[in-house]
């Protein structure tokens, strides 16, 4: 029997203070709803979740999205909705026109109606707006330009220039394999020369190398031309045969006095992300993740895009004409209302399969990240339990060592 350590008492402690910080963890899970409050209580399922909560946030902000796209949609069309009446308007003074009825004062007095008309065509197309981007002046038409490669800049940046795509046109592949073939290095690239090059000019025009910014605007100055194109003992319009080995030979191409391999810094006035040129047409993004997009594109809806510029009912056989003209004015505002409201009907049903998907991994994500209040109430009634009887069994553990004191009497 010993009295410095005991034993049962240090055991029973132990016990009591794995207890008391279970029952910490499941009053904490108690109080937050949460099965995982930290990474320590479920590093895998936090991990898990916190991926589905991007998705979830995600989804919401697309189902918003695609509502403020169903409301600019709503915007341009209600636009064109006026604008229909306004055409069925000028249609309908145009077939008065024709009417020999009328006197030419009367045909003067009908066109000053039209020139109305069409300069308030021209003012919904020009100031129809949704949340200040314009919806009716061709900015949203669709794609201008194709754009090959993009960079991303700043106020201040520099583009190491490795190498022109297009002067590989230059050599054409007549063979799989060959015992001796030559090769051009254009800053590192060795492009085979495995065919005659029996033609060429000193200058080639780099129409299809331009510098756009983020809105899918060419800047200015980019439309240059390369010089200078030479090799060393190698001149265009030469012949190069097929199959002969080669010297090394080095190429350089100057663009408006700049070389392959050197560096072009741009200066901007503010901030631009090339990452992602866009096109004319507006871009709505009705998923959680990149490149789930749809796009919408608005024609310009203003007297000289519907070819209304020139109509004149002043006479006859102007009036005769603007029928046609304005008939076919309606049908391509149709055609925009139409495409709107395909878009709209779309969007909408975008917006209740994006919903439902959200609902559903906001269920996954319940399940791994809530916790189950009946069986934790269950776990913690068993916690509490076992630290009363802790309690009990400590003070018992305690008064052991008392009995020694018998054998000292």
């Amino acid at each position: 029997m010993i009295i410095n350590h005991n034993m049962q008492a240090i055991n029973t402690q132990r016990s009591m203070s794995v207890t008391s910080s279970m029952q910490a963890k499941s009053i904490e899970k108690l109080s937050s709803g949460m099965r995982i409050n930290r990474a320590g209580d479920d590093a895998a399922g936090l991990a898990i979740s916190e991926k589905m909560r991007g998705q979830i946030r995600g989804l919401n902000q697309a189902s918003r999205n695609a509502q403020d796209g169903i409301s600019l949609i709503q915007t341009a069309e209600g636009a064109l909705a006026e604008t229909h009446n306004i055409l069925q308007r000028m249609r309908e003074l145009s077939v008065q026109a024709t009417n020999d009825t009328n006197t030419d004062s009367d045909r003067r007095e009908l066109q000053g109606e039209v020139k109305q008309l069409k300069l308030e065509i021209d003012r919904i197309g020009n100031t129809t707006e949704f949340n200040t981007k314009k919806l009716l002046e061709g900015s949203a038409a669709g794609p201008r330009e194709k754009v090959d490669g993009v960079v991303q800049i700043n106020n201040n940046s520099s583009l190491q220039i490795s190498g022109l795509k297009d002067l590989q046109d230059m050599f054409k592949d007549i063979g799989e394999n060959q015992a001796a073939s030559s090769g051009v290095k254009i800053n590192g690239a060795v492009i085979l020369v495995r065919e005659k090059l029996t033609s060429g000019s000193s200058n080639y025009t780099a129409s299809d190398f331009a510098i756009y910014d983020n809105a899918g605007n060419r800047l200015a100055g980019t439309n240059t031309t390369f010089l200078n194109i030479s090799a060393s003992g190698i001149k265009l319009g030469s012949s190069v045969a097929a199959g002969t080995a080669a010297q090394s030979k080095q190429i350089s191409a100057s663009l408006s006095g700049m070389k392959v391999g050197e560096t072009i810094t741009f200066v901007f006035g503010k901030n631009e992300d090339a990452k992602k040129v866009l096109s004319g047409s507006m871009m709505f993004q009705i998923g959680a993740n990149a490149g789930q997009t749809t796009f919408a594109a608005i024609n310009d809806m203003r007297t000289k895009s519907l070819d209304l510029s020139g109509v004149d009912i002043s006479t006859k056989w102007g009036a005769a004409v603007a029928i046609e003209r304005i008939q076919q004015a309606i049908e391509k505002v149709s055609s925009q209302r139409s495409l709107l409201g395909a878009l709209q009907n779309r969007l909408e049903y975008t917006i209740r399969n994006v919903d439902t998907a959200a609902e559903n991994i906001q269920a996954s994500e319940s399940r791994i990240r809530d916790v189950d209040m009946a069986k934790e109430m269950m776990n913690y009634t068993r916690l509490n339990i076992l630290q009363q009887a802790a309690n009990s069994m400590l003070a018992q553990a305690n008064q052991a060592p008392q009995s020694v004191l018998s054998l000292l009497r």
